[in-house]
């Protein structure tokens, strides 16, 4: 039987693993820079550490960071903008700029953490700083989705919409952190695609590695994190917040949950993926295939899982640095061209520690987040379903956490994450109280006695921002700025 080499590696608990994201972004890596992949490898931990690189503007004339025992490995100015200038990126990437209100300075920095062994390595994320002259600032905690291409995430890629998600929640005055996971980006090795341990870990590091860099600056990070993300980002946000709210680190805390599109009924979707009902499905299940192998140890050959020819090539093209649209080119577009008839039986009628494993990716919505969590989907996705948020949020209903789910209309996947973006930034102004709030004073939370928002220290009422509970269960996004016949937003 093709999975009957599981390790049984214990999974951190109150983690669950993250499966496949959005094909759309998988494979929208046409407008990646052509020298990303050289950036990408020019830039490991020996090459930038203690030194600066600026991807526009000058450099500064000193580093400003210097190594030393702090989780920070090293620091490489990749932008530096003034407030104009974040507008126009913002406008190019197709993300509402109104919000912009400063200039932002943005770092690869490399940080240490550790592998899916357990053992310490290095990852690299995106920092983005308002240029506002406030010391105190709020933390968001950006988490970006499926990406086979280490050059095409945020610290690396100019032009990806993770890192124009960045650069518009710093515009607003919040420091940013953008971790581009293991195995992306500069850091060594390939993605554990999949793995719970890691996708937390990496994150909550990179919130430590981004608060020690923000010290050398004289500003402090708040400890209520904003988490969002888009797509695998989605379960992503759920399992760091979970994390932060069970104490996963000592200083941070959770402040609030976003996540915009997410995968969140997984077995459900590989399934689909397996049928040949999903855009794109071959790709999306040969990455995972050949990530759970690397994990867990799924097949003896690859013989077993992947038809001739391409069971002699596929693993290989999922090292990090092919291309999407390499790796597409490379397979047949559909599941049963590409895997074993077992193989797709076994996707589709999981048993043992497979459904196990693959049942822990159904419940990353399956607890009681203590702060609002405001879910972001659109009926027009094709990719990751809609019901997919209706499944988060019944969960979510069923252990009594105050939720919210937003239909943005008949957008395609992509399209999503670009009108949630600005909405999301609206949800922490209400939550926090705008951006200039105070920091430490933490965001407004349901109070157990009325339902109602209130502080989370005194449990008196909050600020007349806070966020309130919805009068209905889904509420339709009304677009104010921009409407366009190929990419209708219902009203």
């Amino acid at each position: 039987m093709i999975f009957d080499r599981f390790s049984g590696r214990s999974v951190l608990p109150g983690t669950t693993a993250l499966a496949l994201g959005c094909a759309a972004a998988v494979l929208a890596t046409a407008a990646a820079p052509a020298t990303a992949a050289t950036t990408a490898r020019a830039a490991g931990v020996g090459a930038v550490s203690g030194t600066w690189s600026a991807a526009s503007h000058s450099s500064p004339a000193k580093p400003e960071w210097s190594p030393g025992a702090s989780s920070v490995v090293s620091a490489t100015l990749v932008v530096d903008l003034d407030a104009k200038e974040v507008a126009a990126r913002l406008e190019k990437a197709g993300i509402e700029a109104a919000q912009v209100r400063y200039g932002v300075r943005a770092h690869r920095i490399v940080y240490r953490t550790r592998g899916a062994d357990g053992r310490p390595t290095t990852a690299s994320q995106l920092v983005v700083i308002p240029k506002n002259g406030k010391r105190d600032l709020q933390t968001v905690s950006w988490l970006h989705g499926t990406t086979v291409y280490r050059g095409d995430v945020a610290s690396v890629n100019d032009a990806s919409t993770d890192r124009a998600a960045a650069l518009l929640f710093a515009s607003t005055g919040r420091a940013v952190s953008a971790p581009d996971y293991l195995g992306l980006g500069v850091g060594p090795g390939t993605h554990p695609y999949g793995d719970p341990r890691t996708t937390v870990t990496a994150s909550v590091d990179a919130l430590r590695a981004a608060r020690a860099f923000a010290r050398q600056d004289r500003r402090t990070l708040d400890r209520h994190v904003l988490v969002s993300g888009f797509s695998q980002g989605g379960p992503a946000t759920m399992m760091v917040g979970r994390a932060l709210q069970q104490g996963a680190d000592p200083y941070f805390r959770l402040g609030a949950l976003a996540p915009v599109a997410g995968p969140f009924d997984l077995s459900a979707f590989e399934a689909a993926a397996a049928d040949d009902k999903v855009v794109r499905s071959s790709l999306y299940l040969a990455y995972f295939a050949t990530a759970w192998n690397r994990l867990y140890g799924l097949y003896d050959t690859p013989g077993q899982a992947f038809r001739a020819p391409y069971d002699k090539t596929v693993e290989s093209l999922f090292d990090g640095d092919h291309k999407a649209s390499e790796i597409a080119a490379a397979l047949p577009a559909t599941s049963k061209d590409l895997f074993t008839p077992e193989f797709l039986d076994t996707v589709r009628h999981p048993t043992g520690k497979l459904r196990q494993r693959m049942n822990a990716l159904d419940t990353t919505c399956d607890w009681h987040p203590d702060v609002p969590v405001h879910l972001y989907h659109a009926t027009g996705d094709k990719d990751v379903a809609f019901e997919n948020a209706r499944y988060c949020q019944r969960q979510l209903t069923a252990n009594g956490a105050v939720n919210r789910l937003t239909d943005i209309g008949d957008l395609d996947h992509n399209g999503t994450v670009r009108a949630a973006l600005p909405l999301v930034v609206r949800q922490f102004d209400a939550i926090m109280g705008g951006p200039g709030g105070p920091a430490g004073g933490g965001p407004a939370v349901p109070s157990p006695r009325t339902g109602s928002p209130a502080h989370p220290r005194t449990g008196s009422p909050a600020a007349r921002h806070a966020w309130k509970p919805p009068t209905r269960s889904v509420a339709r996004y009304r677009p104010s700025w921009r409407r366009d016949t190929a990419a209708r937003l219902d009203a």
